[in-house]
């Protein structure tokens, strides 16, 4: 922690907590929003449904590539100006996108994208455990996974009437301006966390130390995997929209809104309720119950699509419980991996981004495009998912430092 921290930020916990989540809410806003405009770029742009995919996956790739580097920089340079420097890149580059006239442009500045818009979802997470204790730091992350659950929610709903009532463009004019507010407040509210004296010399060779102690360390790996792995058990969902939605479900564009509605209340409402078992629950305990709320949704989602008619009437309804379940494993998850690097707080956030967000980019261009032609294949996926990330936590769980497994 900050030996200043009780004076870094004299305002309302709750405020600090959503200003870092408007940094967090970045990166699933731009790919959400532009989900519904799918059919209308690509039929403006002359771009197959491949390279409409792969807008997607460029993304992803362009935010897993920079995130190894967003924490480093920070641990040396301070949290501020990574987040001022990506904010102000992703801006111009969303209007880059706005400008784009053929797919190729579209696909570079999309890459541009996503190599930004990591920096401020890596460094909230280590400016959080730098300000707080571990409980109070799983408190504010969970507040900060409530806000950030708004984003998946209300980007298609703005995203399809942007599209609907202007043009596709709008959508990335839009995030231009969100990353242009975004920079202007963070460079007047965001306090430095990081003290010089912690900071860490700017120099290949420790850094490359830094990464290899992290990376050969299974625990961490295995917690990392314990988190990303089975957000994609839900996300895939949210990757395939355009076809799960639109096409097995025949909802419209702008019905989009109820898929991603009643999934982001799963993720609020499971991070209100780690929040509320901060302090009076093991990590564990808590991580175990996640879970198993999730297992349980999957069996619910496998047997539904087994026996049952593609329908929006109860096909939604085992994402979002899925959502829950992931929502009060995440919080524990994430800082049961930071406290592992309590030195490089911000590599290891790195670390984890990066590995959740190849994960993110090899599910939307390799498993999405065959597994979204079938709504029980899709749910087979999700459950394999799921599964990986249990047994990853099942190995690690008994092989932690008891200091990071307190309440």
């Amino acid at each position: 922690m900050h030996p200043e921290a009780a004076t870094l930020w004299k305002g309302r916990r709750w405020t600090l907590a959503l200003m870092l989540a408007t940094l967090s809410m970045l990166a699933p806003f731009a790919i959400d929003a532009y989900l519904p405009a799918f059919d209308g770029i690509a039929t403006d742009l002359g771009a197959s449904a491949l390279q409409m995919q792969q807008t997607l996956s460029v993304f992803l790739f362009g935010f897993a590539a920079m995130n190894l580097f967003h924490g480093a920089l920070s641990d040396s340079l301070g949290r501020r100006p990574v987040v001022l420097v990506s904010l102000a890149v992703f801006a111009l580059a969303s209007v880059g996108c706005a400008l784009s006239t053929d797919a190729s442009t579209l696909l570079f500045f999309r890459a541009l994208q996503g190599m930004s818009a990591g920096g401020g979802l890596v460094v909230a997470r280590a400016i959080i455990r730098d300000l707080f204790p571990p409980s109070e730091a799983q408190r504010v992350m969970s507040q900060v996974t409530i806000y950030f659950g708004v984003a998946p929610a209300i980007a298609p709903m703005i995203g399809g009437l942007l599209y609907e009532s202007v043009a596709w463009q709008a959508i990335f004019w839009m995030l231009a301006l969100i990353g242009a507010t975004q920079c202007l407040l963070m460079a007047r509210r965001l306090p430095e966390s990081l003290p010089p004296a912690q900071r860490q010399p700017v120099r290949l060779g420790p850094l490359l130390r830094g990464y290899w102690q992290i990376g050969r360390d299974g625990r961490f790996l295995a917690l990392a995997v314990a988190s990303a792995v089975p957000f994609n058990g839900m996300f895939l969902y949210v990757l395939a929209a355009p076809a799960w939605l639109g096409g097995h479900l025949q909802l419209a564009p702008t019905q989009f809104f109820w898929f991603f509605t009643l999934s982001v209340c799963g993720i609020m409402g499971g991070a209100w309720w780690s929040g509320r078992l901060a302090g009076r629950m093991s990590r564990a305990g808590q991580t175990r119950l996640g879970f198993a709320v999730m297992a349980a949704a999957t069996a619910a989602n496998l047997v539904g699509n087994a026996w049952l008619a593609p329908s929006a009437a109860w096909a939604l309804i085992p994402v979002s419980v899925y959502s829950f379940g992931w929502a009060l494993v995440v919080p524990v998850v994430t800082l049961t991996l930071l406290d592992l690097v309590p030195q490089r707080r911000g590599m290891a956030s790195s670390v984890q981004a990066f590995l959740g967000a190849v994960t993110n980019g090899v599910v939307a261009g390799v498993l999405v495009p065959l597994v979204m032609h079938s709504t029980l294949a899709m749910a087979l996926a999700s459950g394999a998912m799921l599964g990986a990330g249990a047994l990853s936590w099942a190995w690690v769980r008994g092989r932690l430092p008891t200091s990071t497994q307190e309440p």
